[in-house]
């Protein structure tokens, strides 16, 4: 099975359509599928459901897909660096599920774990526990979890190989492995790709069953969000 496509617009063509669901993986603007985010706004799929830490910035990653109004709703933890996103919230325009960041990390490993559900401290008391099931354990109060399964997931890996065995690089694996793991479809974006056997079975860090298509871009931008530097 070849599982390597010729470019990000291929590798999503047939998967994504009008109202899904689709985790994107990344912290910020660090790893990213950058390649795959631009061709899914290039696509033209509408009213999705965006599971990610954040939304990029306003001009880069899944900011972009705000500015085209591609995205319904956002499954996110922190999105203070995108100004469109702030505007069409709070116009309306655009729904929000706030969701704490390690609980989003959970949601995302417990959908790849096939655990429908878990509880968690975290959030109880207050608007993030709205209408939700509480339980008391061992006299502390939890606060139930669904998993997250998104119909498509997009990752972003620094190296696989063509059978689809990855490896992420540094704080790039960030969200990553649980976004692939949790997608009924995941498909990666690779800075390098190598041949089956090139890459030592113990450095693999996700392996290939959990990915189904790989598109090689290895010129990616990778913009850094907020570049401070001291005065010459």
């Amino acid at each position: 099975m070849n599982k390597v496509y010729p470019d990000a617009r291929s590798a999503l063509a047939g998967v994504v359509q009008d109202g899904q669901t689709i985790a994107v993986g990344g912290f910020g603007l660090c790893g990213i599928p950058e390649a795959l985010i631009l061709a899914l706004r290039d696509s033209g799929v509408k009213n999705l459901t965006a599971i990610s830490n954040n939304a990029g910035v306003d001009d880069f990653g899944l900011g972009q897909l705000l500015t085209t109004r591609q995205i319904k709703k956002m499954i996110a933890s922190y999105v203070g660096e995108n100004k469109e996103f702030a505007r069409q919230y709070l116009a309306g325009e655009l729904e929000l599920e706030f969701t704490p960041q390690g609980t989003l990390a959970e949601k995302l490993r417990a959908g790849g774990a096939g655990i429908p559900a878990f509880f968690t401290k975290t959030g109880y008391g207050t608007i993030v526990a709205e209408g939700k099931e509480t339980r008391e354990f061992d006299g502390e109060m939890y606060v139930m979890e669904r998993a997250l399964n998104p119909d498509v997931a997009l990752v972003k890996a620094y190296m696989a190989d063509r059978a689809g065995n990855l490896v992420f690089r540094k704080t790039a694996r960030n969200f990553n492995p649980n976004v692939a793991t949790a997608g009924k479809v995941c498909i990666v974006e690779v800075e390098k790709l190598v041949e089956v056997g090139e890459i030592d079975p113990d450095q693999v860090h996700l392996p290939s069953i959990f990915v189904h298509r790989i598109v090689h871009n290895p010129t990616p931008e990778k913009r850094i969000e907020q570049r401070t530097v001291r005065a010459s």
